[in-house]
């Protein structure tokens, strides 16, 4: 892979740096050699999300801009060469706000690609997700060919967020002929560099803590972060990457299959750990009065295995074993104290804990 100028020389911005994917984005930056600017929506944050990449840090720095505000883009964009744009709002449960979810997730990318077509940015990668390819009409294998239904009834809010954010982001780069790549990544599983596990990690961070007694038949493929980070940097500089879409992840693991990983690599929670799957009749009768079961009803059981041949083909990528990937996401969340060893069960919990946060947050 080459590109015009050495890493030394070249500034990537990444947005949502203090996000789960974005800190992993910037890390394998910095250790490449790359200078790297961050987004944060609020420069308080600036301190703690330094610390995270020791001893990179002569070579980051941190601008103020949000995703509902034109104001800071520009600034962020000025003399980069090229954008990664990671912040996205990923909802931890049911969405009440449909239209506000799916305003942010399309009118943030269209700010930041605004700023890049404006600022002359060489190429952006685009963080989108297997969520706008694997429903509609297509059969699995699911490749970069597929995409959401928006009208479908599987199609949850998230899933229409995510896909027509990234038909309008493909659209507009299309007009202004910028120079596009995105990339489609499984379920965002792995170690953490902060203490926010967002939403992805706080699926194993609720197995482990003994949230749950019975899991549904719900599966998704999973994807190291590390994994998904070194897409998103191959993207960046690959020519042959520029205007293609890469889905990127492993094996499609149901609910159970995290859990009996969890529950073999992590013998001190074993029983708070639940193996059992709750019948898919019992789910859907669920689903007629809690908001977050009907989040997964249409999913139940459904064969969501992905292609990854392209991205294996143009940028040489190739996934870790998925069961190193959970074991690093469990050890993660032990060592930062975020899940506690105790013999407690609250029966299936489809209620979500937190308010739904942005990444870059």
């Amino acid at each position: 892979m080459k590109e015009a100028r050495p890493p030394q020389q070249t500034t990537v911005l990444v947005t949502g740096i203090s996000g789960f994917l974005g800190g992993h984005v910037a890390l394998q930056l910095l250790q490449q050699g790359y200078r790297v600017r961050g987004t944060l929506r609020r420069m308080a944050s600036a301190p703690a999300t330094m610390s995270r990449f020791q001893p990179f840090t002569e070579n980051l720095g941190f601008v103020e801009a949000d995703l509902d505000h034109d104001l800071g883009w520009a600034e962020a964009v000025s003399d980069c060469d090229y954008i990664i744009h990671t912040a996205s709002p990923f909802p931890s449960g049911a969405v009440r706000d449909q239209t506000g979810l799916i305003r942010t997730a399309k009118e943030g990318p269209l700010r930041v690609l605004r700023a890049a077509h404006a600022g002359k940015a060489k190429r952006v990668v685009l963080t989108s997700s297997i969520a706008a390819t694997n429903h509609g009409s297509g059969r699995a294998p699911f490749s970069e060919k597929d995409w959401t239904d928006t009208e479908s009834k599987r199609a949850t809010p998230y899933y229409k967020s995510k896909t027509l954010a990234e038909r309008a982001a493909w659209a507009f780069a299309e007009e202004h002929d910028l120079a596009l790549t995105v990339i489609n990544p499984g379920l965002i599983l792995g170690p953490l560099l902060g203490n926010d596990c967002g939403t992805s990690v706080g699926l194993i961070r609720k197995l482990m803590n003994g949230k749950f007694t019975r899991l549904p038949r719900y599966g998704c493929a999973i994807a190291d972060v590390r994994d998904v980070a070194l897409a998103h940097v191959r993207a960046m500089v690959e020519p042959g990457a520029t205007g293609h879409r890469f889905i990127v992840g492993g094996r499609v693991f149901w609910m159970r299959d995290i859990a009996h990983v969890l529950a073999q690599s992590f013998p001190a929670y074993t029983s708070q750990i639940p193996t059992a799957e709750l019948p898919n009749w019992l789910v859907r009768i669920l689903a007629l009065i809690d908001a977050d079961a009907g989040t997964i009803v249409h999913e139940l059981g459904r064969d969501l295995r992905i292609d990854t041949s392209k991205a294996e083909c143009v940028l040489q990528w190739r996934p870790r074993p998925e069961e190193e990937t959970i074991r690093a996401c469990g050890q993660s969340l032990i060592e930062k104290g975020l899940v506690t060893a105790r013999t407690a069960g609250r029966g299936f919990d489809f209620r979500r804990e937190e308010p739904t946060k942005h990444p870059g947050d």
